[in-house]
Order: structure tokens, then sequence, then C-alpha cells
């Protein structure tokens, strides 16, 4: 089971591109020192989200160590079937991360 802490992360705030280009430094801000997240549309529509530079690398490291263990477990799995018509964790791996 995968769990994910958000830590001190508080709930996003919704703001359109022309609104943050008012005051981007401010949102910037508003993501470093109090933990907040604002999501950013575009005509009405989601288009990204502003973090904080230690929660984004805090994601990436969660991300990797998931993707590390899903992994594992798959190619745990592939060894205990046999290994026929199988690939390497490095093949697998180059493979998702292509595909996105």
């Amino acid at each position: 089971m995968f769990v994910c802490d958000i830590g001190n992360m508080s709930e996003p705030v919704t703001e359109s591109m022309a609104e943050v280009r008012k005051h981007l430094a401010d949102v910037i801000n508003r993501a470093r020192r109090d933990a907040t997240p604002t999501i950013i549309t575009r005509r009405g529509r989601s288009e990204a989200v502003l973090v904080d530079i230690d929660e984004y690398r805090r994601l990436r490291e969660v991300v990797e160590r998931y993707e590390d263990d899903w992994l594992n477990r798959l190619a745990d799995k592939a060894e205990a079937e046999g290994t026929e018509g199988s690939v390497s964790l490095a093949e697998m791996t180059a493979l998702l991360r292509s595909a996105n």
C-alpha cells in the first residue's frame, strides 16, 4: 500500500494565469513561507501547480522511491514465474520513463 504524507502543506489556492501574472512574487512567497500550493488555471482548466522547491524535491523522492519499490515487486514476481520473455529491470525502467 502506498501512503503519501503531505507534511505541512496547506490546502491549495486556485488562481487564473492572469491573476498569477499580476502577483507572481506573492504566489511564490505563499508557496515558500506558508507551504500553500497554487493551482494555476487557464480558460477555466487546471494547467499547473506552483509549489515550494523543497516540496517539489520531496515529492520527486517519494515518486522515485515508490517507482523503485513497484519495479522491484514486478521483478520479483517475474523472477518467481520464470525468465522466458522477460526484460531486465533497467529495460523496464527505461520503457516506463519513455512512456511518460
